[in-house]
């Protein structure tokens, strides 16, 4: 399970702006805000931005420069795989070290949506288990029944992260991911697809292979 919410996209107008920089043809620019105060990318700054973001990472420097964020919910396993995309992005995490005892565990906070009718039996066991020590913890502050918790917690947890990425690493996780066996990544994939102008400036492998 993985959920996406909350998406912003920041800063495509100083972008554009800074790509049309070594050529001094800031004349042609052509953008707008409409009415809704949406950025709209004009025909001249569109062309611009598909023939760069086509050319290659060397060539499309000012979509490092389009900023995204976005809330994703999804398992601890998902996360550790996330994880690798160290460089152009940044992510606050709910923690688990704080606030593992804060409310009633169930099965919502597990992903756990592809599990046999077995596995879910050993889960809800777990979920037992895990709030019997979280009650316990919360009554006597027993460190104990804390580090149960912590060291049992399965890998299914559902984590909550604030993410800011750009659409240069968007591309990136896209190409690399989109085909992953893990569906939590192909949820991923069909949020960046509907990012604005996505198709133009981040499925620009896809788009050049048609091509």
């Amino acid at each position: 399970m993985l959920k996406v919410e909350r998406i912003s996209v920041m800063n495509m107008e100083n972008a554009i702006r800074g790509a049309r920089n070594p050529m001094n043809s800031w004349a042609r620019m052509d953008s707008f805000y409409d009415e809704n105060g949406n950025f709209v990318l004009g025909e001249n700054d569109l062309s611009l931005a598909r023939r760069l973001a086509v050319a290659g990472s060397d060539h499309r420097k000012f979509l490092r420069q389009i900023m995204v964020s976005m809330d994703i919910t999804a398992p601890l396993y998902w996360w550790k795989e996330f994880d690798t995309y160290k460089v152009g992005t940044v992510a606050n995490s709910c923690s688990t070290m704080h606030k593992i005892q804060a409310k009633e565990f169930g099965r919502d906070d597990f992903s756990c949506d592809r599990l046999t009718d077995e596995a879910l039996a050993v889960l809800d066991n777990l979920i037992s288990f895990l709030e019997t020590e979280r009650v316990k913890f919360n009554e006597t502050k027993d460190k104990s029944a804390w580090h149960n918790m912590i060291q049992l917690l399965p890998s299914s947890f559902n984590q909550l992260r604030t993410v800011t990425l750009n659409y240069e690493v968007l591309i990136n996780i896209y190409y690399a991911r989109r085909h992953h066996k893990l569906a939590e990544w192909h949820t991923l994939c069909e949020a960046i697809e509907n990012l604005p102008y996505a198709r133009e400036l981040i499925l620009v492998k896809k788009e050049n292979t048609e091509a």
